[in-house]
């Protein structure tokens, strides 16, 4: 007789995600945070009554595909040409000392030796704290009046670039992990995925654009960008060996331009998105986040790496600021509104895991710098913008 546990197992899943996430969202907390701890506290380390199958994970990647596609599609590419130069150093900086402080941090409890595969692994998981989370800082900006100024523009648009140069990391370290090839054969892949990018954006961008002029506001259109959104991610990890979210993200972002039909499309995919595969990917991190299996060393490595990411954005976002001429109190409200991570940060630790990248032991300590940092973000940035001059 034909199993059908899976739809109680999802049933309790959408439901536990929503009751926790609405408890977490009453104390100001994201409503991620909800579904992690829905995930943790019925997964392993809890009353065990979720487990891990094969269409639970299948269901998980595709909420992570579709949030990445939403990700890129709400992407405002006019507000990031607005500070430029500015906001382009800050998002550089800001990548790559995560990059190097929690990689090495990793490297220092971790490698056992200098080895290249030691190297990549390390670099996987400073890559998990690159990209950045702002919708906690817009919300705490827009509330003290402050989201207008050129400092909150700045920052927004740093974050915008900020998310695009981590899933570029992402690409070329999940290349060269796949192993046995050549890295030259891995680089030239890469470089002809964005290659291909621009070709097929190309084409797509000038064919919806045409289709939205009359129906930007039906349903196919949703449906169809749907369709792209799963043949560019499909694309991207069957023929150039590159994330499968890496090649989501790019399929919003040729559609983010495409004004008419832009909304309507970001609407039907986070409806969708929600209603299903985005819960189901986030309990299915809380899930693997078997606290059962922390001994001293993680445990110690887990509280140093709260530490690490939070210090790592306000350095390397500040330092961006400072290169950019801002003055000190503007370069530590652009970095501290940096800190945060969320959604990017879960999908790419969830990459290094598959990838055999990332061990599952460590992914408590990830999930506990991710939450840490969502919580002390809006604390630190009123703090700093109180006790400061006015922003402009």
């Amino acid at each position: 007789m034909e199993s059908y546990t899976y739809l109680l197992l999802l049933a309790l899943i959408l439901l536990s995600t929503k009751v926790f996430g609405l408890a977490t969202e009453k104390i100001h907390m994201p409503q991620v945070v909800g579904a992690l701890l829905a995930g943790i506290i019925l997964g392993p380390s809890g009353i065990g009554v979720l487990e891990s199958t094969d269409f639970l994970t299948k269901t998980a990647e595709i909420g992570v595909i579709m949030l990445m596609f939403t990700a890129g599609i709400d992407t405002d590419l006019q507000e990031v040409k607005q500070t430029g130069k500015q906001a382009f150093v800050i998002a550089c900086t800001g990548v790559f000392v995560p990059l190097i402080l929690c990689g090495g941090l990793y490297f220092l409890f971790f490698s056992q030796g200098a080895s290249a595969y030691d190297i990549l692994k390390a670099a996987f998981v400073g890559c998990v704290f690159a990209a950045t989370s702002v919708s906690i800082t817009v919300e705490t900006l827009n509330e003290m009046g402050k989201l207008k100024t050129k400092t909150g523009t700045t920052l927004l648009s740093a974050a915008l670039i900020d998310d695009i140069l981590g899933i570029v990391v992402l690409s070329i370290l999940s290349g060269l992990s796949s192993g046995g090839e050549n890295p030259l054969l891995v680089m030239g892949k890469i470089a002809l995925f964005f290659v291909f990018t621009f070709a097929v954006g190309f084409v797509v961008q000038k064919l919806f654009k045409f289709i939205s002029e009359e129906h930007w506001h039906s349903r196919r259109v949703a449906v169809w960008a749907l369709a792209f959104c799963l043949i560019m991610a499909y694309c991207a990890e069957a023929l150039f060996g590159v994330a499968d979210i890496t090649g989501a993200y790019f399929a919003g972002l040729i559609l983010c331009n495409v004004t008419k039909s832009r909304k309507f499309v970001a609407k039907k995919f986070t409806v969708t998105s929600y209603m299903v595969f985005t819960p189901v990917f986030f309990a299915s991190v809380g899930m693997k986040t078997n606290l059962t299996t922390m001994n001293t060393e993680i445990l110690v490595f887990a509280l140093l790496l709260v530490v690490a990411a939070v210090i790592s954005k306000i350095i390397g976002c500040g330092l961006g600021g400072k290169l950019c001429r801002m003055s000190n109190h503007q370069a530590l409200v652009v970095g501290i509104g940096m800190v945060a991570r969320s959604e990017v940060a879960l999908m790419v630790a969830q990459k290094g895991i598959a990838a055999g990248m990332i061990d599952p032991a460590i992914l408590p300590a990830i999930v506990l710098s991710v939450i840490a940092s969502a919580l002390v973000t809006p604390v630190l940035l009123k703090l700093s913008i109180t006790r400061g001059p006015e922003l402009v």
